[in-house]
């Protein structure tokens, strides 16, 4: 299948998942959202796929949130059949029944950190920055966020990142639990490809 807005590469057991809108800094409009859960769909039912990579182009970030531009044109009731979607695609991931790894190379905001918090293990540059600044526009994390983080982190650090929209670097996030490991940003793709070996290499 031919993707716009992201990458699906298969080499053996490991499938290699790109948002490739660096322009954007990888924001998450509806086609993203939709190819994403596409190439999840098809990865999910694909026996011969053992690990994958969530990964992005452009080096400044994994995905920046949705995309502003869209979202403004967006009613309620598509807004409200937006964020459904989303919520859609991280239940996908995260029960894929195979590891994700997700690659954050720079920023992780509102809908991406979210992504990013569906994969299984999450592997970051020095330069990530994370968190869920959707407070900052009226409105609330979309894709089960609140969830999510709280399952991760301590539920008191959630609530402080959710409702002051508080964005965080690499090794804050490391510390809290958010990130499994923080390598220097040239090391990233190495660090992740040496990772998803370990996995594949596992009964």
């Amino acid at each position: 299948m031919a993707y716009e807005c992201i990458k699906l590469e298969k080499d053996g057991r490991l499938a290699r998942v790109t948002i490739n809108r660096p322009d954007k800094l990888n924001a998450l409009n509806i086609k993203t959202v939709l190819e994403l859960t596409d190439a999840f769909t098809e990865l999910k039912a694909d026996e011969t796929t053992g690990v994958v990579i969530l990964g992005s182009e452009g080096g400044k970030a994994f995905a920046a949130g949705a995309d502003i531009s869209e979202l403004q044109k967006l009613d309620l009731l598509s807004g409200k059949e937006f964020s459904e979607r989303g919520h859609r695609l991280c239940n996908l991931i995260e029960n894929l029944g195979k590891p994700v790894i997700a690659a954050i190379p720079g920023f992780a905001l509102g809908g991406g950190c979210e992504i990013a918090m569906a994969c299984t293990l999450r592997v970051a540059s020095e330069k990530a920055k994370l968190g869920q600044p959707e407070i900052n526009l009226g409105t609330i994390p979309g894709y089960g966020g609140t969830q999510r983080l709280s399952r991760i982190i301590p539920r008191g650090v959630a609530m402080d990142l959710v409702l002051t929209g508080r964005i965080i670097g690499a090794e804050e996030a490391k510390q809290l639990g958010l990130l499994n490991r923080v390598v220097p940003h040239e090391e990233l793709e190495a660090a992740v490809d040496e990772l998803a070996e370990q996995l594949q290499s596992k009964p």
